[in-house]
């Protein structure tokens, strides 16, 4: 997202992958309007970019894990543009990313070894393949992401199981991610990408019920993530987390009575309770 306007991109509809990519307007509230389409239909990728770029990384394409990045323009609309190619081919990746970076870690390359601890990198201004990073604390997927100016922090995940593990990384130097603390509720599948300047929260997820928890972290310090309020709905299934400085806005994900929800809510990320209901 930008201060603006956020993206939610890719997915499943019944089963099959889908190329849609939706816009929301962040300050208001309403039903996501259509920005254009992916250059491959595709499920379980990240996000990241600038308040420029958008770009989603990798994914799936059963049976075949992808390492495909397109990139958008986020003030305009129109089909998305191949960046480059991840180091190596996963989906259920984490996305995290500052103006100039972006750094994607974790995931599942649907081979052995199914969890990864690969952790690359591009500079978002440009295009061109991804560069090694370092590596997570704990091969995983379904961990969620997030990140300020000077750090990216991962939350949650499977290594089969659940675990409640928090690391973080330094945006600007490559390296090993660190220990930074642990969820307040051991999930896999949880939404990240909701964070302001200081604020970083995670969602949902599969524990293994599906979840309503929302918790958050302070970026600079380290430490266990504090209770922030529930979901409008329990989902899991990496519904989408995009925000501005001031919202937190999650879209999509399973119910537990459905396999597929358009649902979006949103909280006030510098406040604690409830998600509201946004639009769809």
């Amino acid at each position: 997202s930008s201060m603006t306007r956020g993206i939610i991109a890719g997915g499943e509809d019944g089963g099959s992958r889908v190329n849609t990519i939706d816009y929301i307007t962040m300050a208001t509230t309403g039903d996501a309007t259509d920005f254009g389409d992916l250059v491959l239909a595709r499920s379980y990728s990240a996000g990241a970019g600038s308040s420029v770029r958008g770009i989603v990384a990798g994914g799936d394409v059963h049976p075949s894990a992808k390492d495909e990045i397109d990139y958008i323009t986020i003030a305009s609309t129109s089909n998305a543009t191949d960046f480059g190619n991840l180091s190596v081919a996963r989906n259920l990746l984490a996305g995290v990313s500052n103006s100039t970076r972006a750094v994607f870690g974790g995931g599942n390359s649907l081979s052995s070894p199914y969890y990864l601890n690969t952790i690359d990198s591009i500079t978002i201004a440009s295009t061109g393949n991804a560069n090694d990073f370092g590596d997570l604390t704990v091969a995983r997927n379904y961990s969620a992401g997030a990140s300020s100016v000077t750090r990216g922090i991962s939350g949650g995940g499977s290594d089969p199981s659940a675990i409640n593990v928090i690391d973080y990384v330094e945006m600007a130097s490559r390296g090993n991610y660190s220990d930074f603390g642990d969820t307040s509720v051991t999930r896999a599948r949880p939404a990240g990408n909701v964070c302001s300047t200081t604020r970083a929260l995670f969602s949902g997820g599969d524990t293994p019920t599906k979840s309503d928890v929302i918790d958050y972290v302070t970026m600079a310090s380290v430490g266990n993530a504090t209770d922030f309020g529930n979901l409008t709905v329990a989902r899991t299934d990496a519904a989408g987390g995009l925000s501005s400085s001031v919202r937190g806005v999650g879209g999509g994900g399973a119910t537990p009575s459905t396999t597929e929800s358009n649902i979006i809510d949103y909280v006030t990320i510098a406040s604690t309770g409830d998600a509201t209901d946004f639009g769809d």
